[in-house]
């Protein structure tokens, strides 16, 4: 038996300057003085806990100079620099600006893409795979008399015939062999479990006819699995279910596990949540399991704007029009109304209700994050620390920064699809609720959907939904830990028969640290009727400064202390902390229905607005000078018994 040592004061002596200490008591002995430690003694209140109880704030989508459309315009960080500045390292932009975060990432993920993968790190290297292959050589000879100015203002001209093709230039080379495990290699070497997660990904840039169906593949393993494969291009397919069918290759290849993230459906000219799939087919119950299994989560904020509403969907939304792209694309058809209810979020959602009710499967049954898609090398989502969609527009004197275009450059001659770099948001951040930081941690959460998406605040949310929840269990210390036993998180699902009443949820959000005030929480519902109706609806359920709700059912505008010609506002307005006890009041049993929050921060400036201060230019005219940033959580489903 151990022993423990023990004194009392009464059992110590000094004889002279000498401290003399008794023989150390045993175990034995300390039972007799009425002590009694022992190993069937609980204490600690936490050891079998083991729900989520963090919050890590991330990056599944950043792009570096080893993607074509970022280092042939002018980025020249690699993933290792990538990596350094998301942990909070001050790094030297690709145009010579010094560049830190004001709070570092917990964790990040590199996605260059496949197709050419790091081709601009070889012109510089002069690799010998180029000179062998004539495509390579034609590369190489456009790239090789180029300015550091001219390179990044001319790419259009220089590489967009060269880029242009439809299979694999390079295949067989073994260029790709090489390069994807310098990608692999740069995680491994960053990755800090417990301090800092570096994810191992890529991104698939299919894009049929111009139009955006990529994603992003998130591995949960680490460089010895992700080695054994190279990354699928678009060059191999354009096809999604051709890429489920190489994710579901890999698993079984090598025992691991990988997912993917779709972005951009505003870009995808309906494409994105179709009713029929890329080879023509109608959507079916295969096709449903197939997407829900690889596609569990959603970018649907990033700087090629806000994919969450749109005001034509949803006109009573009075937060719907929030950084709208919803005109140009990268192809040559233009955009029409009829494309929008295939690329938003909240469309999809109820869609995949129907497609549930005929044939008991939801393909749009998605959580969401929020991402970047910087092309620089610096994941950059604060407004007063943005460096841009692509190096080329990097802070500047410039008005190019403004002024570049980014869609209709397929269309010259009508500048009315045009979207400039003024019109990109600086956004957005990916939230997951986990247990610890790691690969295994964050990859685990992204899969079971329980995470948020921001435009780029750090504020926290949390919400649980359940069937006997009560108001005073918002006060509840063990809140979290009794949320999980009574309900379900974000990203879950609800089943009830008809005698368990109208769900009830608790919201809890708590402001950015370094940002601004909150302005309201609002849940949002989505429900299928028994005629097969989609019905949305948006509940004001908790806001700030006493604001009383209109008989409209509309909420005062919490008001704006955003000063323009200083660039600042003041936390005067809002409150740093919203809580809500909700229970549907129009609840039917009968249907099914998704829930999910939305928070909403007071509003503060622009980066445009902070832009044309700090560089003395013109503001972009056709731009508010402020906004209200926000965070969406992935939604609670509830199905009928």
């Amino acid at each position: 038996m151990a022993k423990f040592a023990f004194w009392s004061l009464a059992h110590i002596a000094v004889v002279g300057s000498t401290l003399i200490l008794p023989h150390p008591a045993t175990s034995q002995e300390l039972g007799d003085l009425g002590s009694h430690p022992t190993e069937d003694i609980e204490y600690s209140p936490y050891i079998k806990d083991d729900f989520p109880n963090q919050v890590f704030f991330g990056d599944t989508h950043l792009h570096t100079a080893f993607s074509a459309d970022a280092g042939l315009v002018g980025a020249i960080l690699t993933p290792d620099d990538a990596y350094r500045f998301a942990k909070g390292e001050e790094i030297i932009s690709s145009n010579g600006v010094p560049a830190r975060l004001q709070q570092p990432l917990d964790w990040l993920v590199v996605t260059d893409h496949a197709e050419n993968l790091g081709l601009p790190i070889a012109l510089e290297e002069e690799n010998p795979v180029l000179r062998e292959n004539e495509w390579g050589r034609k590369i190489s000879e456009i790239y090789a008399p180029r300015t550091d100015d001219s390179r990044a203002l001319s790419y259009d001209t220089w590489m967009q015939d060269a880029l242009n093709v439809v299979t694999d230039p390079l295949a067989g080379t073994g260029f790709s062999e090489a390069m994807w495990p310098r990608i692999t290699t740069a995680a491994e070497e960053h990755n800090q479990p417990g301090t800092f997660t570096a994810l191992i990904g890529y991104e698939w840039t299919s894009g049929p006819n111009g139009n955006n169906l990529h994603r992003n593949v998130i591995f949960r393993d680490g460089k010895s699995r992700a080695d054994q494969i190279i990354p699928l291009s678009a060059y191999d397919t354009e096809d999604p279910e051709k890429l489920w069918d190489w994710l579901e290759n890999y698993e079984s290849l090598t025992g691991g596990r990988v997912l993917a993230i779709p972005h951009n459906g505003n870009l995808s000219n309906g494409l994105m949540f179709d009713d029929i799939t890329l080879s023509g087919e109608p959507v079916n119950r295969d096709y449903a399991l197939r997407r829900q299994r690889w596609e569990p989560i959603y970018e649907i904020t990033q700087i090629k704007g806000d994919g969450e509403a749109h005001p034509l969907l949803s006109p009573t939304d009075e937060f719907a029009d929030y950084g709208t792209w919803d005109k140009g694309s990268f192809g040559p058809e233009p955009k029409s109304n009829d494309m929008l209810p295939k690329e938003y979020a909240r469309s999809a959602w109820k869609r995949g209700m129907a497609y549930e009710d005929d044939f008991g499967v939801n393909p749009f049954k998605f959580g969401v994050v929020g991402s970047t898609d910087s092309h620089t090398g610096l994941s950059t989502a604060q407004e007063d620390n943005f460096f841009g969609k692509v190096s080329l527009v990097e802070p500047s004197s410039n008005p190019h920064r403004f002024e570049e275009r980014i869609t209709g450059r397929f269309t010259p001659d009508d500048p009315s699809d045009d979207l400039t770099h003024a019109d990109g948001l600086a956004a957005g951040l990916a939230a997951v609720w986990a247990r610890e930081n790691t690969r295994e941690g964050i990859w685990d959460a992204l899969m079971r959907k329980e995470v948020f998406a921001t435009t780029g605040t750090r504020m926290r949310v949390r919400v649980f939904a359940g069937f006997n929840f009560k108001e005073d269990d918002l006060s509840r210390s063990d809140f979290a830990k009794y949320g999980y036993a009574n309900g379900v998180p974000m990203g879950g699902d609800l089943t009830a028969s008809r005698q368990m009443g109208a769900p009830k949820f608790l919201v809890r959000a708590l402001r950015d640290p370094n940002g601004a005030n909150l302005d309201r929480v609002q849940i949002i519902k989505g429900w299928l009727t028994e005629t097969g109706d989609m019905s949305e609806q948006v509940f004001d359920v908790a806001w700030s400064d006493d604001r009383i709700m209109g008989a409209d059912n509309k909420l005062p505008l919490v008001g704006n202390t955003v000063d323009v010609e200083t660039a600042t506002y003041r936390n005067s307005i809002g409150t740093p902390f919203l809580e809500a006890f909700w229970e549907d009041p129009d609840f039917a049993p009968s249907q099914r229905a998704f829930y999910y929050v939305r928070v909403l921060e007071i509003p503060t400036p622009r980066w445009t607005t902070i832009d044309a201060l700090v560089f003395g230019i013109d503001r972009p005219s056709h731009l508010e000078p402020w906004q209200q940033e926000r965070a969406y959580t992935s939604p609670i489903w509830f199905t009928p018994e």
